[in-house]
């Protein structure tokens, strides 16, 4: 994973100025449909320039560090969204520490100073929503104008659409939160992920029937309590497996066994044709679709039937 901390970095770090560079600017959170037009657009622009292509992005999220508490959950945490960047065609990902001093900066000398000075680009790539500086005051119109001034190329995307619903990180997150992964996925153009690391739980699975592997979390936002048909597979660096399995995945606190009020939620995936042992390993799972909220059921055996149940619709969804 190449990315630059900084764009007071780039030559230190890559040994070399940016060469003609057409650079996307965003907070990029989730990565999503419309996220993925500005680099496209980017791309389009450096092939005819033989410049390279470039994603601006900023850590912590602005919102986060002007209002805290009332930030959003994050989506995708900033690793993933290199990642994800890079797979859009980002031939480099640059992160701006987002700090009072960059903060505070004007408009116009966001433009002079960050862009055109620092970060020598040729042409820049916001959506039609772009607002930058102090206060948020540059905009679209304002980053146009002073581009033209500086010999710099501008191209505003228009709102990315899907199914009628605009793409945007905001309605990723009301989609997930609600448990509706389908159309997180819809925006997205990939299904909405979670990674963890398989911790040892109870062990109730197995006695089942169904082995599951339990996950810590390491994101900052889950679909809501149910039970969700995905894939599964192991990211760890040193046993990574591209190979995606079919699974059951679990939210919830576990009702049929717990008591009611119980606070601790438990994530749990059940691969399908999978056998091994991976305690310790790095996992993503990917939402595929909702399959039905979490219930408390009368009996063991009725639990264990309607977790055949969400198997064998597991099996017809992601196989």
């Amino acid at each position: 994973m190449h990315f630059i901390r900084g764009r007071r970095r780039i030559i230190e770090d890559l040994g070399r100025p940016l060469r003609e560079p057409a650079v996307a600017i965003g907070n990029f959170d989730g990565v999503h449909l419309g996220h993925r037009a500005l680099l496209e657009e980017a791309l389009r622009i450096t092939r005819a320039s033989g410049g390279e292509a470039v994603a601006l992005t900023f850590d912590p999220h602005p919102a986060r560090f002007f209002a805290p508490s009332l930030a959003p959950p994050m989506l995708t945490p900033l690793g993933r969204r290199i990642e994800l960047l890079q797979e859009a065609g980002a031939e480099m990902v640059v992160v701006e520490p987002f700090t009072a001093e960059f903060a505070g900066m004007m408009a116009e000398e966001f433009v002079e100073d960050v862009l055109a000075k620092d970060m020598g680009a040729r042409h820049i790539v916001v959506g039609t929503d772009f607002s930058f500086g102090k206060d948020r005051r540059g905009s679209a119109n304002l980053l146009t104008s002073a581009g033209r001034r500086l010999g710099m190329g501008v191209s505003v995307v228009p709102q990315v659409t899907a199914n009628g619903l605009v793409c945007s990180s905001t309605k990723v997150r009301e989609f997930v939160l609600e448990g509706r992964v389908e159309g997180a996925s819809l925006l997205l153009g990939r299904p909405f992920e979670i990674d963890g690391q398989v911790v040892h739980g109870v062990g109730r699975g197995r006695t089942l029937g169904v082995p599951t592997i339990n996950l810590a979390q390491v994101g900052e936002i889950l679909p809501k309590p149910g039970v969700y048909a995905g894939r599964a597979r192991r990211i760890d660096g040193i046993q990574g497996d591209p190979t995606w399995f079919a699974a059951a995945i679990s939210i919830g606190t576990n009702p049929t066994f717990t008591k009611a009020g119980d606070p601790e939620l438990f994530i749990e995936a059940h691969l399908l044709d999978f056998a091994g042992d991976l305690y310790g390993a790095d996992m993503r799972l990917a939402f595929v679709a909702h399959l039905r909220d979490q219930r408390r059921y009368a009996s063991v055996d009725e639990l264990v039937a309607a977790i055949q149940s969400d198997i064998a619709r597991t099996r017809e969804t992601c196989t």
